[in-house]
């Protein structure tokens, strides 16, 4: 069954402040969406709120993955249904190895009794690994710890290939990386793209997209999606910046803030 996501009139609040103000938006398998808009326009909260980090109250809305309520699982249980997020700044976790750490999610997401096996995970990982072009020591490090940033982002990315969840959420994935990582790092993200699963790709960049084609492109503003459309629009916004946008939409301010 192709991957079916959608978000219905979502709002969100921190600490009574509402920063999503009715975000719709629907992804379908195999397609990729990209959100594009300045600093402080809502574009990370709308990642963490659909993740279901605390910080961030849904005050209305829906969210629904293949029929599920999604705003009505805790944020394990939103991984375990496929959501998976990869953040701009990674956790570093102590004392738990990359290898350990991968084979619980896993086996989290198969389930009791349909674990995989030592074997079959170490050659999976190892493969996935070599695709990453990762150092295969990276295996037994503590989670994170000491990785440079473009290592992070590498080791979200061998998460999301091993994991293979049905809606890939990438916050600002290509922040801090040069070229030859931004490219290993979309060949992951070209490679996982099929009818099981969606993607949506929140970035201030175009670079990013010159590697990864995205089927639509959105514009973030006051914490609503403001205009949409194909690969052009990420192309004509890297040429002449978000003004174009805000004159013919009469935006004056385009953060959350002063909306």
């Amino acid at each position: 069954m192709s991957t079916q996501f959608e978000i219905q009139g979502l709002k969100s609040s921190i600490e009574g402040k509402e920063i999503l103000k009715g975000i719709d938006l629907k992804i379908k398998g195999g397609e990729v969406h990209a959100i594009m808009g300045p600093n402080g326009t809502g574009k990370s909260t709308l990642a963490s709120a659909l993740m279901g980090h605390p910080k961030y109250e849904v005050t209305d809305g829906s969210v629904t993955l293949n029929g599920e309520d999604v705003l009505d699982m805790g944020v394990d249980e939103r991984a375990r249904a496929g959501l998976f997020l990869a953040m701009q700044y990674p956790s570093e976790i102590t004392g738990v190895t990359n290898a350990d750490f991968l084979r619980s999610a896993i086996n989290a997401r198969r389930g009791e009794g349909n674990e995989i096996s030592l074997i079959k995970f170490v050659r999976q990982m190892e493969g996935k690994m070599k695709e990453l072009e990762m150092n295969p020591e990276f295996m037994h490090r503590y989670l994170n710890e000491g990785f440079s940033g473009g290592e992070k982002k590498r080791n979200e990315i061998l998460q999301m290939l091993l994991l293979e969840p049905k809606l890939v959420i990438l916050d600002e994935i290509d922040s801090g990386l040069d070229i030859d990582a931004l490219r290993i790092v979309a060949e992951g993200v070209n490679a996982m793209r099929s009818e099981d699963r969606g993607f949506l790709i929140i970035t201030h960049y175009q670079r990013l997209l010159n590697y990864i084609t995205p089927d639509f492109v959105h514009v973030m503003m006051q914490g609503r999606i403001v205009k949409s459309g194909g690969p052009e629009l990420a192309t004509r916004l890297e040429a002449e910046g978000y003004d174009w946008v805000k004159e013919e939409l009469g935006i004056v301010d385009e953060t959350v803030g002063q909306a």
